[in-house]
């Protein structure tokens, strides 16, 4: 028996009277994982990772842009339109794809890592590479929007917040509560913005009786919100969050303020650190940008900013395998042997 669609399986929550969503990829119902070896390394007994790169382009993308895209297809848009790092631009193009619609792309030059650009490729996205940053190509992006013929999907569109915001129900749905704090990456902003929203949402409706406090973490070259001013050039290995000046700023501040939380930076060794032990610790596999979120956390209980027996859910935005970059260098320590069994038991050493 098929899962109930995502958008079908929060109707009363996000539907617009008797709406349809006749296009979906299977996304959302991403696992909410106890991480136990990872949590006895920071202390914390109650850790959890919410992995969204198993949704179906591989990131937290997916979620809103369900909900973009099929109410793009209802306003009767001819094609849908994006700035992106990477993994928007790999979400819209599948979704377009799905809906029958052409997906244009607006790139800042030498930014995307090469699986997300590789999914908007084959997904029949027409890109176009830009000399500028994310900022720029955003700011190009609202002024084609506002032409009228292409619907707009980044974050700055309220239907892909709304999307997201279902990555909190499920937290809530799977811990019977919510978590007592919830930490995530902060690029643009939008999805701090749509957990927070997505909390609050829950407890009106009666099935939360409280809401978590939001630690968003920001990469130390590209932290806006932590310096208090734009950023004119961003630079992090964590490539989904390197950017400038957030669209979702100030809806991101007041996530902060109203849930008790924080935004602070780390820094990239932190980010790659954490990405190691979250695969050498619990076999999942998440890009930089994703492991901010346990690179801020580790600093937090370190500082005992966190009891140990406080929950906490750490939100893995996407894959590994969307930005391999920052861990190909390893690569380079594997060297031929020869095919014998004395060659291959030194190899290995030790059982």
């Amino acid at each position: 028996m098929l899962a109930e669609p995502l958008l079908e399986r929060y109707r009363d929550l996000l539907a617009r009277g008797a709406e349809a969503f006749p296009i979906t990829l299977g996304e959302g119902g991403t696992p909410l994982i106890h991480a136990r070896r990872l949590g006895a390394e920071l202390g914390l007994e109650r850790l959890y990772l919410k992995f969204e790169g198993t949704n179906p382009t591989g990131s937290f993308k997916d979620r809103g842009m369900v909900l973009a895209v099929n109410r793009a297809v209802t306003a009767g848009a001819r094609a849908v339109i994006c700035a992106s790092t990477g993994n928007t631009s790999a979400s819209a193009a599948a979704y377009a794809a799905a809906a029958g619609l052409p997906c244009h792309v607006l790139l800042p030059a030498g930014k995307v890592a090469r699986g997300k650009l590789a999914q908007a490729l084959v997904a029949g996205a027409r890109l176009v590479i830009i000399d500028g940053n994310f900022d720029t190509a955003l700011d190009a992006v609202r002024r084609l929007g506002e032409e009228g013929s292409a619907a707009v999907v980044n974050s700055i569109n309220p239907d892909r917040i709304a999307g997201q915001e279902t990555a909190a129900f499920e937290i809530v749905d799977a811990l019977g509560e919510a978590p007592e704090s919830v930490a995530l990456p902060v690029g643009n902003a939008g999805n701090i913005t749509a957990h927070w929203q997505g909390f609050s949402r829950y407890a009106r409706a009666g099935r939360a009786s409280r809401r978590p406090r939001m630690l968003g973490f920001q990469a130390a070259g590209a932290a806006p919100i932590v310096r208090g001013a734009p950023v004119e050039a961003p630079e992090t290995v964590a490539t989904a969050i390197r950017i400038g000046n957030p669209a979702s700023w100030r809806l991101a501040e007041a996530a902060r303020d109203e849930s008790g939380g924080l935004i602070e930076a780390v820094e990239d060794e932190e980010i790659l650190a954490a990405q190691r032990d979250i695969v050498r610790l619990e076999g999942i596999f998440c890009e930089p940008a994703s492991a901010a979120s346990v690179a801020g956390v580790r600093r937090l209980a370190r500082a005992g900013r966190i009891h140990r027996s406080e929950s906490v859910v750490c939100v893995l935005t996407g894959h590994g395998l969307k930005d391999p970059d920052a861990v190909q260098a390893e690569e380079g320590t594997l060297n031929p042997i020869p095919a014998r069994l004395d060659a291959i038991r030194d190899a290995i050493g030790a059982w």
